[in-house]
């Protein structure tokens, strides 16, 4: 438990820093919980590298998976913003680590938009469209990661795993524009079609979430109850729980959900 919520009795008989608390607390969720909830699917996209060149070679599609290998490769070296990190292992400048999370971003949609450009047409052209559009998103070229996103679920199969990232990343883009309506409709669907443990609960924790900006808080107390209830010992319930807890704070009654109690443990 944090800080803000360790209130001591007399901060309790105040219902105005009783609000102040919950809304803190709210606000320290909100700041952290998309960089958890992006680090999942960010390490869902990193695994790619052999992945995506994999899914391509089984189409035949050689010389254009080699160059998707190359060009996902400064997804591959890390970040050192200290400067006193030396190249990789090979002494190689390619391999050594970016001054900063934002000069990485830049290097990746760069080198992916280059390579897109130069094999447009091929199965390996719209793969990379997954993991430059998360590139995109992270640095708020939302419009663009928007096409990205579009352009991938527009072929990508049914079944095809990545779908869930690839839905999850268009539900941010549309709320980074403001377009909430259009980012509920985006996580509801990914809460129906979501089949992989990376995400699981996302999809409603975030439908919750974006129901709570909208001012919702009494539907949004529902939501993050029943994610907590149904996908136990996962992020999202653990995240849902925390939104529960604040809610709480702000004078919110949620209902009482079997089950939801022991969620996050």
């Amino acid at each position: 438990m944090s800080d803000t919520q360790k209130l001591d009795k007399k901060e309790l008989k105040a219902p105005d820093a009783f609000q102040a608390a919950g809304t803190e607390a709210q606000s320290w969720i909100q700041k952290h919980e998309k960089t958890v909830v992006m680090g999942v699917a960010g390490a869902l996209v990193l695994g790619l590298g052999v992945g995506l060149v994999n899914w391509v070679n089984d189409r035949s599609e050689d010389k254009a998976a080699r160059q998707l290998g190359e060009a996902l490769r400064p997804m591959q070296r890390g970040v050192d913003e200290t400067g006193f990190a030396a190249a990789g292992a090979t002494g190689n400048e390619k391999d050594a680590p970016f001054k900063s999370q934002a000069e990485k971003d830049q290097s990746v949609v760069a080198s992916l938009d280059a390579f897109r450009k130069g094999s447009d047409g091929t199965h390996a052209a719209m793969a990379a469209g997954l993991p430059l559009a998360q590139t995109q998103l992270r640095l708020g070229m939302y419009a663009e990661a928007l096409e990205g996103f579009h352009a991938f679920l527009k072929h990508a199969r049914s079944e095809d795993p990545l779908r869930a990232a690839a839905l999850e990343g268009k539900g941010y883009a549309f709320e980074g524009q403001g377009q909430l309506d259009k980012a509920l409709e985006a996580f509801a669907q990914l809460g129906k079609e979501n089949a992989t443990p990376f995400l699981e609960g996302m999809g409603p924790y975030h439908q919750a979430r974006i129901l709570l900006a909208q001012g919702k808080k009494d539907e949004a107390a529902r939501g993050f109850a029943e994610v907590a209830a149904k996908f136990p010992k996962t992020a999202a319930a653990r995240m849902a729980q925390d939104r529960v807890s604040a809610l709480i704070a702000q004078g919110v009654t949620p209902p009482v959900v079997a089950g939801a109690a022991d969620a996050g443990t």
